[in-house]
């Protein structure tokens, strides 16, 4: 490409998909209205055999497609997944000082799929855990912590300030009562973020990177809290991070887009600035391949007719640029 048409495509490109990203994010985290199978499991641990609350549970593509939505466990370990496609799943559960589990289910053949997960404790972290008292174990969770964290999330669930305002009360008395909790640091910095207070959100969710190295959402909450101060380099390096741990984030991807974007405004020459311009470019196409994944997996999905709009605009303004 050359500079002037690698500036118009991205100029056109991030246009589209920031402009389209409010209506797009709800593609990872709703159910589909037309939903014909659910998926439900419970998640315990191997030790004991005493269930997992608040364990991280992802519902992915089987053919490598990348994370399609998200939810914790409840008190008895219990989740579940509605509104899909018939298709084949994978669900992984993730948990600092366990080693993650992973079960495939065909949901081409049935309505309700049923997994059933243990976690075992990792043989070079339990005994550090125990004796430190550090780690994210959530079996270790004191009683009165996990009553605020619970308290918080339904809160959450309402969507109004004074609830958020409430919300961030509950996960501050659960961190208060166990400070390695990382699910409540992880809601707590995001909540923070939902009210505005934005030097409160980064070090609740620094502190949940200390905690769990692998908090993704943590780290791409970081980038957005970088992007909006205009710490482009903080920026890139968290959301690099971010994306070294879960590369299918159609988020991290456009928000590493900004950040190219943003760098590459503030150099005045083109030439010096097309360095920047094509990692931009790069990462809006990495974006697009989530993109083109949800429509995979549900061709007539909700969202389907928005989502496959934005995808042939953006096709057309790469296929222009190389004309």
């Amino acid at each position: 490409m050359t500079s002037t048409s690698t500036r118009l495509l991205l100029s056109s490109v991030l246009g589209i998909a920031l402009c389209h990203f409010a209506g797009i994010a709800q593609i990872r985290t709703g159910p589909s209205s037309g939903a014909v199978v659910e998926i439900h499991g419970q998640v315990r641990l191997a030790q004991g055999g005493k269930p997992a609350a608040n364990v991280l549970v992802r519902l992915e593509s089987y053919d490598g497609g990348g994370s399609i939505s998200e939810a914790f466990t409840d008190n008895l370990g219990k989740f579940s997944f509605s509104g899909l496609q018939p298709a084949q799943y994978s669900i992984r559960v993730h948990q600092a000082g366990y080693r993650d589990a992973q079960q495939t289910v065909d949901m081409t053949t049935q309505s309700s799929g049923l997994v059933m997960l243990q976690l075992s404790a990792e043989a070079s972290s339990s005994t550090s855990s125990s004796a430190s008292g550090a780690g994210s174990i959530n079996a270790n969770v004191p009683p009165a912590a996990q009553k605020e964290f619970d308290k918080g999330v339904a809160a959450l669930s309402e969507g109004k300030k004074e609830k958020t305002a409430f919300a961030v009360r509950c996960f501050e008395k659960a961190v208060g009562s166990y400070p390695q909790f990382v699910e409540a640091r992880l809601k707590l910095g995001t909540a923070y973020m939902d009210l505005g207070e934005w030097d409160k959100a980064e070090q609740a969710l620094l502190a949940t990177t200390r905690l769990d190295a692998t908090a993704f959402n943590a780290l791409f909450a970081l980038g957005e809290i970088y992007l909006r101060e205009s710490k482009l380099a903080d920026a890139e390096k968290v959301l690099v991070q971010g994306l070294a741990i879960q590369d299918q984030s159609y988020l991290g991807h456009l928000n590493l887009a900004r950040v190219y974007w943003e760098k590459a405004r503030a150099i005045r020459d083109l030439t010096q600035a097309k360095p920047a311009l094509e990692k931009s470019y790069e990462e809006v196409k990495r974006a697009l391949v989530e993109f083109e994944e949800y429509l995979h997996l549900e061709p007539n999905g909700p969202f389907a007719a928005e989502t496959r709009a934005l995808v042939d605009k953006i096709k057309k303004a790469t296929s222009q640029s190389r004309g």
